[in-house]
């Protein structure tokens, strides 16, 4: 019996542990786990249900989110130990670092977008720790990135940019988008019309979600005293200093509901009820609620971003504004607030680029060939 290893040492909470449990829940069911022995690496068993990965053996590491240098020197030192320990046959770290092991066959998935944004520096004052992660978050990638056999990204435009960043050979990069939750029907059947033009914006306060953009924009509206409208967003400035910095600052202005974070269920009651979604962040590896939203067949505003466009697709109600120009965001809300409709923009779906996985049966069909 030979090992595959699952290392995630590092997720705990969101997007990251979703994929991690999918990935999990994939593998426990296939055949390929009667000659083989499944190996999680996990920061806690306790974010798992193990009744519902019986064939799944978790290991713990509580120590590697404690700080950077524990984390540091279980992937580049004790793996390298544990792969020949436990006879690893195959290692897919899930957490962008590539460890240093030796001689096996090893990926890496790569969700991280950081090293592909613009530094701001007034990010070192809501954000430090996140500012210099993401100065540093590129060399952290190139460490023994060309060790791997493959690199899974969920986007093209990713792709292109570790090609261009790390002259990386492109049959080596898999794209895999994230699989889409499905919205349950009782709240995609809903046909609420609201009082008054209701945005929304699902997110949790980082500075590239540019949260800035849509409370300058509402200023702006304001004071040309455009009225039957709200803006709602999950903040309530009890998040982290960027949030308390935007409460501060935009706290006042009327329109703006700061609501705080809600559940997954009350989001998907939120998207029922409003009628626009606005998406403004500039930096993702995949807008997950811009492909909720369209389950919704409601007009969605996003950045004239990459990302943005691959996750949009084809799609009919959609209208794209630059990530820095408040005014333009502005002039769009106005328009939809007073008409209920735009002239919205033409889309279509990206060729797609081998190799491609559109699902954890592809993905490890090619990663185990």
């Amino acid at each position: 019996m030979y090992t595959i290893v699952i290392s995630a040492i590092n997720f705990f909470e969101g997007g990251p542990l979703s994929v991690l449990k999918d990935c999990l829940a994939y593998l426990n069911t296939q055949q390929i786990i009667a000659n083989t022995r499944i190996m999680a690496l996990v920061h806690s068993k306790k974010l798992f249900n193990e009744a519902d990965y019986s064939n799944i053996e978790f290991i713990e590491f509580p120590k590697s989110r404690k700080s950077y240098l524990y984390r540091l020197y279980y992937e580049y030192y004790y793996f390298n130990k544990f792969s020949s320990i436990n006879n690893v046959k195959f290692w897919f770290s899930l957490h962008d670092i590539t460890p240093n092991i030796r001689g096996i066959p090893q990926a890496v998935y790569c969700h991280n977008p950081s090293p592909f944004n613009t530094l701001n520096l007034k990010d070192i004052v809501v954000q430090p720790t996140q500012f210099f992660f993401r100065l540093f978050y590129k060399y952290l990638y190139a460490i023994n990135i060309k060790k791997n056999k493959y690199i899974v990204v969920q986007q093209q435009w990713i792709k292109k940019e570790f090609e261009r960043m790390f002259a990386i050979n492109n049959s080596q990069i898999i794209v895999s988008p994230p699989q889409i939750p499905i919205v349950p029907e009782t709240y995609l059947q809903r046909d609420e019309v609201s009082a008054i033009t209701t945005f929304f914006f699902p997110t949790f306060p980082r500075p590239f979600k540019n949260i800035e953009i849509i409370c300058e924009a509402v200023k702006l509206l304001n004071q040309g005293n455009v009225v039957d409208y709200k803006v709602i967003i999950t903040i309530d400035g009890s998040e982290n200093n960027y949030s308390k910095s935007i409460i501060k600052k935009y706290g006042t202005e009327h329109s703006l509901r700061f609501i705080g974070l809600v559940s997954r269920d009350e989001v998907y009651n939120l998207y029922s009820e409003i009628d626009c979604l606005i998406f403004p962040s500039k930096l993702e590896t995949w807008g997950l609620p811009i492909s909720e939203f369209k389950q919704f067949n409601k007009p969605i505003f996003t950045v004239n971003l990459p990302y943005a466009k691959e996750t949009v697709g084809s799609y009919d109600l959609v209208k794209f504004f630059d990530a820095d120009n408040t005014s333009q965001l502005a002039c769009i809300m106005e328009e939809f607030i007073k008409k209920r409709t735009l002239k919205y923009d033409q889309t279509g779906s990206l060729k797609k680029t081998e190799p491609f996985a559109e699902n954890w049966d592809k993905l490890f069909s090619i990663l185990l060939s």
